[in-house]
């Protein structure tokens, strides 16, 4: 006798936090849906309990994904266009934290997936059981109107209810923007036309620093170190008579990511998740390094993040593409990160730049030290002591691990810092080396970190153009500032417009836009 009221009530408690789960509403009771839920529960039986268990469980597993996906990169989660991410999310712990690592988070996952079914199932079960007498099912059927008119009357919120439709209306517009992506990409005013780029006489290197955002111009625990670190490249650049102009970009993403700003930047259409970044690939679309191929530039990527098959890689334009092991690194790898960013520069000079009967070249490069664990933090060596990468070892293996490191979030804060400086310093000095005869060196972030690492939700990153006073000059109608630091009320620019105001800025004939 004890044990009959208990039961549903504990059963209403676990429905009740199921129906709280962030993030519709943080911990707190649903007035609206727990009525309406134990109401239909007890109409419809069985039937209600399948439709409903399902329901309740795929909407948990949606919040839960959404929490993650805020917390790695700032937005919700996407079902029809982020599901690659998930085993992209293993490769990254594997990385970081060891293939055991990554199994025992799948483990994890699929455990806590199974009882929540499980638990779900057996409290719509309590409900869906009990004897109701048929006056009973009357007043159901009235708690089932009120609470459906409620809303409408402005006197409570379906909150669950709305977030579902909103992931719904999220999924119809994903398509939507997937045809308009695709009708974009075929109305390219460049494609066949000729004397593109023609004002460039020189290397054109485009080099991604990872986790570069505008938090290290506006937070102030990342300024003090950054702002002051580009404050002496600054000066160091102009010593070597070399000019530079610098913005803000707005990036397609935060936390991670970085091909979607390379696809961005390259293709001139906003790609902001994998959806788009296939349909940009499949659909043909000159990337800025197929128009640089077309003009005689020799193109490349150097990729050392990548260390697995990059089969489409190959519609993007590159006459070379130099993954991790390509890169001639011999040494030992920092956790996730393959090699630091000194190696990685090295290697392109080595590699790319080095046959004085060669084309221009024309090469994207995405530097991986700042990419999170964050440690170890590699400190510079001298340019001409780099050999084959062992030189590195001793940094590679000191420090703390990941599994140290990230068991504080200010320790963490301090490790990002410390790694978005050395990238900093790395490709800041390796453009002073390069001195007013080197390349045209565009320079920027690709995203921000994410919001709790960066302390800052926002998307933008910084651009720096670095070259000879006369290229560089070409850029000035961008709205950018002269210096390493632009003016902290500028305005940023979507990352997309960048390939066709390269394409008309270096074009004779054509002003920059």
């Amino acid at each position: 006798m004890t044990r009959a009221p208990f039961r549903p009530a504990l059963a209403a408690a676990v429905l009740c936090g199921v129906l709280a789960l962030p993030p519709t509403r943080g911990i707190g009771i649903p007035v609206i849906e727990l009525p309406l839920l134990l109401a239909l529960l007890g109409l419809f039986g069985g039937v209600g309990r399948v439709v409903l268990t399902v329901a309740l469980w795929l909407l948990s597993v949606q919040k839960m994904a959404d929490l993650a996906m805020h917390q790695a990169l700032g937005r919700s989660f996407n079902t029809v266009a982020d599901m690659p991410l998930i085993p992209a999310s293993m490769n990254l712990i594997a990385g970081s934290f060891g293939q055991l690592a990554a199994v025992g988070a799948a483990l994890v996952a699929t455990v806590a997936g199974c009882c929540l079914l499980w638990l779900i199932w057996w409290a719509t079960g309590v409900w869906a059981t009990q004897k109701w007498q048929p006056h009973r099912r009357l007043t159901m059927l009235a708690v089932c109107a009120v609470v459906l008119i409620l809303p409408l009357a402005g006197q409570g919120a379906a909150e669950n209810g709305r977030y579902a439709l909103s992931r719904v209306q999220l999924a119809r517009q994903t398509v939507a923007d997937l045809r308009n992506l695709r009708r974009a990409a075929a109305e390219d005013p460049y494609a066949g036309q000729a004397g593109l780029l023609d004002q460039i006489d020189r290397d054109v290197l485009v080099i991604f620093v990872e986790s570069y955002g505008r938090a290290s111009f506006d937070v102030e625990f990342l300024a003090e170190r950054h702002l002051d670190t580009l404050q002496r490249a600054q000066a160091r650049l102009a010593g070597a008579g070399l000019s530079v102009r610098s913005g803000f970009l707005s990036a397609p993403t935060q936390g991670g990511q970085s091909w979607l700003s390379h696809a961005s930047f390259a293709n001139g259409l906003w790609v902001s998740d994998q959806t788009r970044y296939r349909a940009v690939l499949a659909s043909g679309r000159q990337s800025i390094f197929h128009l640089a191929r077309k003009a005689g530039f020799e193109t490349a990527a150097v990729m050392p993040a990548i260390t697995m098959p990059w089969p489409e890689a190959q519609r993007m334009g590159f006459d070379h593409i130099l993954p991790a092991r390509d890169l001639g690194y011999r040494g030992k790898p920092f956790n996730w990160v393959t090699m630091p960013d000194q190696f990685t520069l090295t290697a392109t000079d080595r590699l790319l730049r080095q046959d004085p009967d060669r084309a221009h070249l024309f090469a994207q490069i995405a530097l991986v030290s700042s990419h999170a664990p964050w440690t170890p933090v590699p400190h510079l060596l001298d340019w001409d002591a780099i050999g084959d990468g062992s030189e590195f070892n001793d940094m590679a293996i000191s420090g703390d691990s990941p599994r140290d490191v990230w068991r504080d979030r200010d320790r963490v804060r301090r490790h990002y810092r410390d790694s978005v400086d050395y990238a900093l310093r790395t490709a800041l000095e390796y453009a002073e080396r390069q001195g007013p005869d080197g390349p045209l060196i565009f320079l920027l972030g690709d995203h921000q970190a994410a919001p709790g690492i960066a302390m800052d939700d926002g998307r933008d990153v910084a651009l720096h153009v670095i070259g000879p006073e006369d290229l560089v000059a070409r850029t000035a109608g961008w709205g950018f500032t002269l210096g390493l630091i632009p003016p902290d009320e500028s305005e940023a620019m979507p990352m997309d417009r960048m390939r066709d105001l390269i394409l008309t800025g270096f074009t004779s004939g054509a002003a920059p836009s």
